[in-house]
C-alpha cells in the first residue's frame, strides 16, 4: 500500500484486497490514511470488492473499523467477487451521515443528502430479480455456498503462487485475494511474458502494463478457474524456459 502523500489532496483511491497486485492493506496502514484524510480534509474512496477473500484475521475488512473513518471515507462492496455476480452490476456503496466534504469556497458540506439526492433522481435501480439474487447470498444457504465458492478460489490461488515461485518467479499476493502478481524474468517486458507464456505454455495471463505504466514488467494470474485448471497451469509454468 502507498504511504499517504507529503502534500495535500482532496480525493485519495484505495482498493484492499488489490485488484491487480493482490496486496491488503494493514491495519496500521489504514490508521495513517485516516489520520491524512482527517488532516486534510479529504475523501477517501475505498474499493473493498474483494473483502470476503481476506483469510488473516488481522487484516481489516472495512475501513469502517478504523476510528474517525466514518468522517471521511467512503466504502464500495460488490456482489460480483463474492457470489459470482460479474456482469449484474450489483453492488452497494457506504456514505456515512458524518462525512463532509470542502467545497471550493473552503465550507465544509455533508455527502449523505447529495448523494441520495442524485441515486433517488439518476438512478433507476439494479433489477428486480438480480436484487432478489443478491438477497439470497444472505440466507443460510447461500451464505454456506458463498464460503464454499471464496475458499475454492483460494486454493486454486495458493497452487499458482506456489507454482511460480516453483518456477523461480518474484510472486506476490495471493494470499487474502484471488489473484497472483508476478515479476517478469529479468529484461523481459509484460507483453513478451504474455506472448511467451501464451506460446509455449498455451496459457493466458494478463499482461501488467495493461494496468497502468506502474504495471510493466509485471504479469497478473487470476485464481478465477477449476482447481484441476490451477494445478495445470503451475506444472506448465514450472517447464517454461526463460
Amino acid at each position: 500500500m502507498p504511504a499517504p502523500p507529503d502534500q495535500q489532496v482532496d480525493l485519495i483511491y484505495l482498493c484492499s484486497p488489490n485488484n491487480p497486485t493482490g496486496a491488503v492493506a494493514t491495519r496500521e496502514g489504514l490508521e495513517q490514511w485516516v489520520k491524512y484524510a482527517l488532516a486534510n480534509d479529504a475523501v477517501i474512496f475505498y474499493d473493498a470488492a474483494y473483502e470476503a477473500y481476506i483469510s488473516e484475521p488481522s487484516i481489516p475488512h472495512s475501513i469502517y473499523e478504523i476510528p474517525g473513518a466514518r468522517e471521511c471515507a467512503i466504502e464500495f462492496r460488490s456482489f460480483s467477487k463474492n457470489g459470482g455476480f460479474t456482469g449484474t452490476r450489483c453492488a452497494f456503496t457506504v456514505v456515512p451521515k458524518p462525512l463532509r466534504a470542502a467545497t471550493k469556497n473552503g465550507e465544509m458540506q455533508s455527502l449523505h443528502p447529495l448523494w441520495n439526492r442524485r441515486m433517488a433522481t439518476k438512478f433507476n435501480g439494479v433489477s428486480y430479480i438480480v436484487q432478489r439474487a443478491a438477497e439470497a447470498l444472505y440466507s443460510p444457504e447461500g451464505k454456506m455456498q458463498v464460503a464454499e465458492l471464496i475458499k475454492h478460489y483460494l486454493g486454486n490461488a495458493e497452487v499458482l503462487r506456489k507454482g511460480a515461485k516453483k518456477a523461480g518467479l518474484k510472486v506476490f499476493g495471493g494470499v487474502n485475494a484471488p489473484y497472483i502478481w508476478v515479476r517478469t524474468p529479468k529484461g523481459v517486458t509484460s507483453w513478451q511474458a504474455f506472448d511467451k507464456i501464451l506460446a509455449d505454455a498455451n496459457v493466458v495471463i494478463t499482461p501488467g502494463s495493461g494496468f497502468g505504466s506502474k504495471g510493466e514488467g509485471f504479469f497478473r494470474i487470476s485464481a478465477f478457474n477449476s482447481r484441476a485448471n490451477a494445478g495445470e497451469v503451475a506444472r506448465r509454468l514450472q517447464e517454461l524456459k526463460w
